[in-house]
């Protein structure tokens, strides 16, 4: 990967982590439970969501996490329901970033004032916006833990189906980052033949292309 790709790369993943965990957090707060806002991730400071394993994961496989938010159930009304909101609220708001830079992308395509090295670079970046966005959003619905697929699976579950699923926690983490490198490794990426089709179905639709 070049110079040039990781000036693009490093904004969007970071905009991309951002806000998935600043809603995570936020969501949580509306919903009764502090935890996020006291222990200061509570902001759109990237550096309080970057996890290192994740960010690199992006970066060399295209799919990776940010830093969990801390989430205290037992804050909620209505712990199962309320849980499940939250951990949906990351990924759809990925996805909602995704349909605005992809707007944003169908106007600016359509402008003709704009020079025409600024123009690449700016179409690169919301492109990589939206791929980025994309990736995380459906990745994270993976329900594999630590994903927030794994959170909304086990609310959705009839609650004795969900102890046996949360029974399987401490596999997943392991099963999740050998599913990545293995399909990394062999140029067998069993994640992008999951994950690819949504992502590009989506891509193709918000960017008009």
């Amino acid at each position: 990967m070049n110079f040039n790709n990781l000036i693009i790369l490093i904004p969007t993943i970071l905009y991309a982590l951002t806000i998935h965990e600043y809603f995570h957090g936020w969501t949580a707060n509306r919903f009764g439970d502090p935890t996020a806002r006291l222990q200061g991730r509570l902001t759109l400071n990237p550096l309080a969501h970057i996890d290192i394993l994740g960010a690199l994961c992006f970066v060399f496989a295209h799919f990776g996490w940010g830093k969990p938010v801390p989430i205290n159930p037992y804050n909620f009304k209505n712990p199962r329901r309320d849980n499940v909101i939250v951990s949906f609220a990351g990924p759809a708001a990925n996805f909602v970033s995704a349909l605005m830079f992809g707007i944003l992308f169908q106007l600016l395509r359509s402008a003709s004032f704009l020079p025409l090295g600024a123009s690449a670079t700016l179409f690169n970046l919301l492109l990589s916006g939206i791929v980025m966005n994309l990736s995380l959003a459906f990745f994270n619905m993976i329900p594999l833990y630590p994903l927030d697929g794994s959170h909304i699976m086990e609310g959705l579950l009839p609650y004795q189906m969900a102890q046996k699923y949360k029974e399987i926690e401490r596999y997943s983490p392991f099963i999740l980052l050998g599913i990545i490198f293995i399909g990394n490794y062999t140029n067998i990426s069993i994640l992008g033949m999951v994950l690819g089709p949504p992502i590009n179905y989506f891509l193709r639709l918000f960017t008009g292309l």
